[in-house]
């Protein structure tokens, strides 16, 4: 059993301030594989205390010397990737082949988009002849990771952050600690300079809102459930810092009647990605009638055929849910489901041969319509619910009819109606016809999705304040 109670706190790896030990659970296995510590108010209070200590030294340094260490991180990473998917897969039950790829190459690809971004990035403009605009880091930033995409989420926090000056304090998920350990470990070997990049485990509750009240801290970068985010957003107000929040979603994916073929089979499979573990899956299926009886079988048969097994194996299939809690969360949702909707797939319980671990059927609703609970409510698990349409205002509609507004897939042939439909939905971003966002594109929702926006230059925007001085010029 791996043993991580330290925390990394100015430039090196401290034991907590008291003990409070918590286990990290397999989801393959449910069996203990890792001990870490959950940190107490001590232990946050010294970890903004360095933070706060190196921002004067590390907001001035020159633009380049901060891009060269974050150039040698991204080696690092590259060169310790295995351990990196290792550690993902054991923590959250990503499938090892996927964890390679998918999972540690969120990391890298975001390091690098950063990288390319900040290249080109100015800190200050001329506004007049004689008045300047600067860009300038806020100061100490509160970074509160998930545990669904580890690595992918952050690297979208920390990176920008010190890449503009900030100096930070990063609280990931106590359900999955070891790949934001190794991180650090990272960063560590990286050589970034004392109290700029400070780590703390803890629970929400805990280190979470302490983090978030903390006058000392400056802003918040939070990923999470929309609840949560709530949570930070009041805790952050009596001391009015900035709160960035990316949160949940509930992605509708309209099929229209000149749809590829393979539509809603493409459809299906995004959905159950990451055991459907993402908050911008496209977990409603609107689908025009013409097309709908074909859609549900369709779909059904994506289900049907999904293999679900162990994070340590190899192939393409999926893995567990995270935890327990996600796992009964899960099973509730598709009970209540199964009362309200035609099951067309899955269903309750664990697939065919896996009598422990946190596996969950890929299942399908059908029949579905938005005001029931299986269409309002973020699963976050493997369950798609597909809806029928007739025309597309209808479509937009139910698309727009939930208090989410992450991400929106639009399916037609028609160049037209892509763009005008794509205009008209309430979300953030919008992916049409299965053409995946570019690297820097802006990552972030409208609603109860959230504010802020990750990704590129829109990322490192984020974390600076704007500062107006007059009389630049030389009299």
């Amino acid at each position: 059993m791996l043993e991580k109670r330290d925390f990394y706190i100015n430039g090196a790896w401290v034991a907590p301030a008291k003990a409070n030990d918590f286990a990290v659970i397999d989801p393959s296995t449910e069996e203990q594989c890792a001990v870490i510590s959950l940190g107490s108010e001590a232990d946050t209070n010294a970890a903004v205390k360095a933070a706060r200590g190196a921002f004067d030294s590390w907001s001035q340094t020159a633009k380049q010397e901060r891009a060269d260490l974050i150039g040698k991180l991204l080696d690092i990473y590259k060169a310790r990737s295995e351990e990196m998917a290792k550690a993902m897969s054991l923590e959250m039950g990503a499938p090892i082949d996927m964890s390679r790829t998918a999972q540690v190459g969120a990391g890298s690809w975001h390091i690098q988009g950063f990288l390319k971004a900040f290249e080109d990035f100015s800190f200050e403009e001329d506004y007049t002849s004689s008045e300047k605009t600067l860009r300038e880091p806020i100061g100490v930033c509160a970074l509160i990771t998930p545990w669904n995409w580890p690595m992918n989420q952050i690297v979208l926090k920390v990176i920008p952050a010190l890449a503009t000056g900030c100096t930070v304090v990063l609280k990931p998920s106590e359900i999955a600690p070891l790949s934001a350990h190794l991180f650090a470990e990272f960063v560590h070997e990286a050589g970034f300079p004392a109290g700029v990049f400070n780590l703390v485990n803890g629970d929400g509750p805990g280190v979470g809102s302490q983090l978030s009240a903390h006058p000392d801290v400056d802003m918040v970068s939070f990923t999470g459930s929309t609840r949560a985010g709530i949570a930070i957003s009041k805790a952050a107000a009596d001391t009015l810092k900035r709160v960035s929040l990316e949160l949940g979603g509930k992605g509708a994916n309209i099929i229209f009647e000149d749809a590829h073929p393979k539509a809603a089979k493409a459809g299906a499979m995004h959905c159950f990605r990451n055991s459907g573990q993402s908050c911008n899956a496209p977990t409603r299926m609107l689908v025009h009638k013409s097309r709908y009886d074909e859609a549900v079988e369709m779909a059904s048969e994506v289900a049907n055929n999904t293999h679900v097994g162990p994070a340590s194996d190899e192939g393409k299939h999926i893995g567990p849910v995270v935890s327990e809690a996600q796992f009964n969360k899960i099973q509730g949702l598709i009970e209540t489901g199964m009362s309200e909707a035609r099951l067309a797939a899955g269903g309750l319980g664990r697939p065919d041969g896996l009598n422990r671990g946190y596996f969950v059927k890929p299942t399908v609703f059908a029949d579905v319509n938005n005001d029931m609970t299986i269409a309002r409510e973020e699963v976050f698990g493997p369950v798609l619910s597909i809806i029928p349409f007739e025309t597309e205002e209808e479509a937009i509609a139910i698309a727009n009819d939930t208090p989410y507004g992450l991400t929106n897939y639009v399916q037609t042939e028609d160049t037209d109606k892509r763009r005008r439909v794509a205009r008209r939905l309430r979300s953030g971003m919008v992916e049409t016809n299965g053409k995946g966002f570019a690297q820097g594109s802006p990552f972030g929702g409208y609603k109860q999705s959230g504010n802020g926006r990750e990704g590129g230059v829109f990322g490192l925007e984020e974390f600076l304040e704007v500062k107006a001085v007059s009389g630049w010029a030389a009299e």
